[in-house]
């Protein structure tokens, strides 16, 4: 298979020709305001698969990996549950499992279209600078939780001490945690994003 394929489930995949909007937003791009691009659908389509593919595998639900890859390929960022289901070929019940699973792990939020009774659910700014934040105070917890286990455990006992051992470890992920957003921030700036 050439590397710019993916496997798909032939019920979800999007079938080439179809005049899917592919590129997540509407035929004429009105939803950014710009004219839609040039780009392939088709080669969004497989992009958008491909990524899916590659966030499924790494534990993510298959049809929120989807959803995110197709909004994260949009031009604005943003679609209506019809849009993605119509980009996607999926049924609306797809659409709000899958947002429902983004929502609740913040990474995408919903948001009343302009003079419509209609949502779009949209990306975050600094989506991966928001992620990973909201990983450091998960391991927090984490590591808080983990401190008392290994006292009730004892830290002289195997699991005491392999409990500690986990602790130790998140600890230092959210210290070099913290250093890496920053140095993000300042080599963001020094290569035009930000």
């Amino acid at each position: 298979m050439a590397d710019d394929m993916v496997n798909v489930d032939a019920r979800t995949a999007v079938p080439t020709g179809t005049g899917a909007d592919t590129d997540g937003g509407t035929e004429t791009g009105t939803e950014t305001g710009i004219a839609a691009d040039a780009r392939d659908g088709d080669a969004v389509s497989r992009f958008v698969e491909r990524f899916a593919a590659q966030l499924t595998e790494a534990g993510m639900q298959r049809m929120a990996a989807r959803v995110f890859a197709q909004l994260l390929a949009s031009n604005g960022g943003a679609m209506t549950s019809a849009e993605l289901g119509e980009a996607l070929r999926i049924s609306p019940a797809a659409v709000s499992g899958a947002v429902s699973y983004l929502t609740q792990v913040n990474m995408v939020s919903r948001e009343r279209e302009p003079g419509s009774r209609r949502d779009r659910y949209v990306l975050h700014n600094e989506l991966w600078y928001e992620t990973f934040t909201r990983r450091d105070q998960v391991l927090t917890l984490w590591e808080k939780t983990l401190r008392e286990g290994a006292a009730t455990l004892g830290t002289d006992s195997p699991a005491g001490a392999r409990v500690a051992e986990t602790a130790a470890f998140f600890e230092f992920m959210q210290g070099e945690m913290l250093g890496l957003m920053d140095r993000w921030r300042a080599h963001k700036a020094t290569i035009g994003l930000g």
